[in-house]
Parts: C-alpha cells; structure tokens; sequence
C-alpha cells in the first residue's frame, strides 16, 4: 500500500475512532431473540424460554455476542421481538409476549453490558455510562392482532418501535410483499398510527408496501422510521425504498436506516436465490442438501461486499439529505452478511469506508445514531402533547 493511501487510512479509522467516542452508535434491528428461540441448544421445550446466557463469550453460531457488540461500537441497539407474520393474530400476540420476555431477561442477565431504555436521554446516558442503550422493536401488526389495547400494553413493556407488516399484510395494511388488499392504510390503520403517536412509539414502515409508506407519513403527526431497509434505486427489491418515498421522508423529518441484507442490497442475489429454489424443487432431506451443494458449485453466489452497502448509503444521503439516514444491519435476521459486514463487529469499517471517500465527522455522527437519536425525541415530544386516554 503507497504511504499516502496508508495515511488516508488511518486518518478515516481515526476520524470514526473519535466519533464513535462521542455519538452512540444506534442499530435500528438486531434478531438475535428470534435466533436465540430457533437454536436447538438455546431453546427449551414446546413453550421456549431460550436461554440467554453464555454471551459474553463468543458465540460464532449467531451473528451477535456481546463482545462483537462492543468490537462493532455499538452504543444503542434495537433488539427485535420479531415472530412469524405466517402466525394467527391471537397466537402471535403471545409468542410476541414471549419474545419481550426474552429481550428483557437478555438486557438483565448482562447489566455491566446492556442497559433497558425507553427514550433518547436515558439512550445517551447508558451510552454515557458505558453500556449498550437496550430498546425493544415489534416487528409487525399482526403482533398487536388488531387490537389498540395490545399496542398499549406492549408500548408500557418497553416496545418503543413497531413494523406496520411484516411479509405479510394485516388486516389494515399492506406488505411489500403480498398482493395489495388495504391500498396502503385502512380507516383502522390510521388509528393505529394516531396511537402510536400517542404513546411515543416510533412507527416503522420497512416491510411495507410503497402505498403504506406514503400513507403512514400521511398520517403520522411525529416523524417515521424505516427500521431495516435499503434502497430500490441501487437494488430493485420490493423491500427497499424508492426515491419517491425517500423524498417524503425528507419532508416528514424521519430515517431510512440502511440494512446489510444482501438481497436487498445487491440485485444478483434474489434472481440466484430464485434459480437455486428452482433448481431444489422437489428435494428434500439428504438429496435436498447434496443437490444444494453440486448446484451451488456450478452456480456461485453473487458476491456482496461493504462497497454495495457503501452504495445504498450515498444514494439515500442523496435523495433523503444527510439528517435522514441511520443504520439497521438486520444482524441474526438472515443467513449471511457481506464482505466487511459479516457480523455486528464490522460497524466501524463502514464508517471508515465513508470517511476515506469524503464524510465529515458530522455526516458520521448523523448517520451513526444522531439522526435516529433526534427522531426518538421528536416522538417523545408528539406524545407529551397528545392527551392521555
């Protein structure tokens, strides 16, 4: 490496070094409960209660331990009380239930680690105090089975944050990836905003259809997130966001918090995805895996490197300007990460990257937790205007 491209280097890494020193790091969706439920070792009998210990060692099966976390810098984490949208409402409001249990007795079992939150101040205080801002993020409507007093109930545990939809519409909106049925926002769902506003939870519009976007920020009095989304410009995926919708969100003062899920960060992903299911239809078993392994030595997977996220990046601080932008990896949430990316230690060399083509330590500070730190309190403020049931 020429000593001048080794300067720039370090300069980027040192520039990140002293921002990260001062702004936390805010990661808008990490599903390391779900995971925590789905690993065989974890997970105990037909009610799962996972066991959350033995994170502080490390733990390469998942994408997240604690020392990861605090190799990634990350000051404030959403953990994600996810549950199948594939569930019946009535049952997914309980497994999400199971899902908050989890979360809080992961932040417990580790206080010299994590620390629970509900808003921005106590989020910059923990962060002050050493430890990793701990908030909750309900991914999905149907995780309230249409009912506001759920939403309330789940708002009082510490849900700060809920997804509208997940894959799959509910009853009152539409998911990016169904057909429509709500063409963005029923009459109900428009309650379900107003009260989310109420009770200061951020409404989150990734997973859900264009329509949705638009009609939440519509509706929405305190500004949205996208928990966990990328860009369509850059990625045509249903997944991701459109410039129009990003032009909105400029307006509604929210984030897009660019995720590292490499079908919705570079295009070649899903068609290969589609052929290798193609191509397994109808396998199962050991026939299935050895069939997956002999197609996928003919057929390599697309390679996807920080340098593709790097792009979904400077394509959202484009449209939707600097003071919109965060981060939400989507960490335990998908089978694998890019190059650079590949667990939640690889935060920093995302910034880095920024930093060697151009960012200041400001544009650094806003897309690391700034912005998203700014959005909490400006839902925080709606709700102490709002009157009380």
């Amino acid at each position: 490496m020429p000593e001048h491209a080794h300067a720039e280097s370090s300069s980027a890494a040192d520039l990140v070094e002293e921002v990260l020193g001062s702004t936390p790091l805010v990661d808008g969706h990490n599903d390391l409960p779900w995971a925590l439920r789905e690993d065989p070792v974890a997970a105990n009998g037909p009610a799962p209660r996972p066991s959350v210990e033995g994170l502080a060692a490390s733990r390469p099966e998942f994408h997240t331990d604690l020392t990861r976390l605090r190799q990634g810098r990350v000051g404030v984490q959403f953990w994600s009380v996810y549950v199948p949208s594939t569930l019946p409402e009535p049952e997914a409001a309980v497994v999400t239930l199971e899902q908050i249990d989890v979360a809080h007795r992961l932040i417990a079992q580790y206080p010299e680690h994590l620390r629970f939150v509900r808003t921005a101040d106590q989020a910059r205080a923990a962060f002050a105090h050493g430890r990793i801002a701990s908030l909750l993020g309900a991914e999905g409507g149907h995780s309230i089975a249409s009912s506001l007093g759920t939403l309330r109930v789940m708002a009082a545990l510490g849900v700060r944050y809920m997804t509208l939809t997940h894959n799959d519409n509910v009853p009152w909106a539409d998911s990016a990836t169904d057909q429509p049925a709500a063409q963005g926002l029923t009459e109900f769902g428009r309650e379900v905003v107003a009260e989310m506003n109420r009770v200061g939870m951020l409404v989150d519009i990734s997973h859900t259809s264009e329509a949705t976007q638009l009609a939440a920020m519509e509706a929405s009095t305190a500004p949205v997130i996208y928990s966990h989304s990328s860009v369509r410009a850059v990625c045509d995926h249903p997944r991701n966001a459109s410039d129009a919708a990003l032009e909105t969100l400029r307006g509604n003062g929210g984030v897009l918090q660019v995720t590292f899920v490499p079908s919705f960060v570079h295009p070649d992903i899903r068609p290969w995805y589609q052929e290798r299911t193609a191509a397994l239809e109808g396998l199962d078993g050991g026939d299935r895996e050895a069939h997956a392994e002999a197609w996928e030595a003919g057929h390599p997977r697309p390679r996807v490197t920080i340098e593709d996220v790097v792009a979904h990046v400077e394509h959202a601080r484009e449209v939707a300007g600097i003071d919109h932008i965060g981060l939400g990896g989507d960490y335990d949430g998908c089978p694998w990460l890019p190059e650079g990316l590949e667990d939640v230690s690889g935060y920093p060399r995302l910034l880095t990257a920024l930093a060697e083509r151009g960012w200041s330590r400001s544009d650094l500070a806003k897309l690391a937790g700034e912005n998203v730190l700014r959005v909490m309190g400006a839902a925080e403020d709606v709700a102490s205007e709002l009157p009380g049931l």
